[in-house]
C-alpha cells in the first residue's frame, strides 16, 4: 500500500486528524501526519485564520512540500479544508497516486499551478451546507482533473458542518456522515494504492 500524507485544516492537528490517521493505519496504510503549526491547535476559525495570515500561505505551501520530501513517488495526499489545498499543491509538484480532499478544494490558479497532474484520481467530500464551500471552486477542480484524464468523485453529505468528521467539534460533527465518508475514502485508497 502507498504511504499517505495528511494535511490538517486551519485549526491544526485536532481529533479529526488523529482519527483519520488511526482509520487509515487500521486499514494497513503507512500515514504521515504533517503538522504545519508545530503542535499549535485552535478552536476558533478567526484566530486560526489570523495565524495562517501571520505565517503566510506561500510559507505553508513550502512546508507542505518539505514535509513529504522523503516519501516515495506514488504516495497519496489527503487534506482537510486548508489542508486540501496543501494536498493539491504537493500533487502538482510530486508524483502522487491519488488525492483525498475533505471539506476543501482550491482552483489550480489559486495555487499557481497550470494543470492538474496527469491521470491522478481524487475524491472530494463536503457537506451540502458547508459555510466555507465555494461550489465554483469545486467545479473548477473537477473540470481541471477531468481535462487531465483523471477520475474524480464528488461526495456530498447532508448537513452544514465544515469539519464534520472531527468529534472534537460537536457543533459540526456528524457521526453517520463520517462513517460513510470513511467507507468511501478507504475504498478509494485501496483501489488507487493496491
Amino acid at each position: 500500500m502507498a504511504p499517505i500524507a495528511i494535511f490538517h485544516s486551519v485549526l491544526g492537528v485536532r481529533p479529526g486528524i488523529t482519527d483519520a490517521a488511526d482509520r487509515l493505519r487500521a486499514a494497513g496504510h503507512e500515514v504521515l501526519v504533517v503538522d504545519q503549526y508545530d503542535g499549535r491547535v485552535f478552536d476558533d476559525y478567526g484566530e486560526a485564520g489570523a495565524h495562517v495570515e501571520r505565517i503566510g500561505f506561500p510559507a505553508l505551501m513550502a512546508r507542505a512540500v518539505e514535509a513529504v520530501r522523503d516519501l516515495p513517488d506514488g504516495f497519496l495526499a489527503a487534506g482537510f479544508s486548508n489542508g486540501a489545498g496543501m494536498a493539491e499543491h504537493v500533487a502538482t509538484l510530486r508524483r502522487c497516486g491519488g488525492l483525498l480532499l475533505f471539506s476543501g478544494a482550491l482552483p489550480l490558479a489559486v495555487l499557481g499551478a497550470e494543470r492538474w497532474p496527469d491521470r491522478v484520481p481524487a475524491q472530494i467530500h463536503y457537506t451540502e451546507g458547508d459555510p466555507f464551500r465555494q461550489q465554483e471552486w469545486v467545479d473548477s477542480v473537477v473540470a481541471d482533473a477531468r481535462r487531465a484524464g483523471a477520475e474524480i468523485e464528488v461526495h456530498d453529505y447532508p448537513g452544514k458542518g465544515h469539519l464534520f468528521t472531527d468529534p472534537g467539534l460537536p457543533a459540526e460533527h456528524d457521526a453517520a456522515a463520517t462513517e460513510l465518508l470513511w467507507e468511501r475514502a478507504l475504498g478509494f485508497c485501496a483501489r488507487v494504492s493496491g
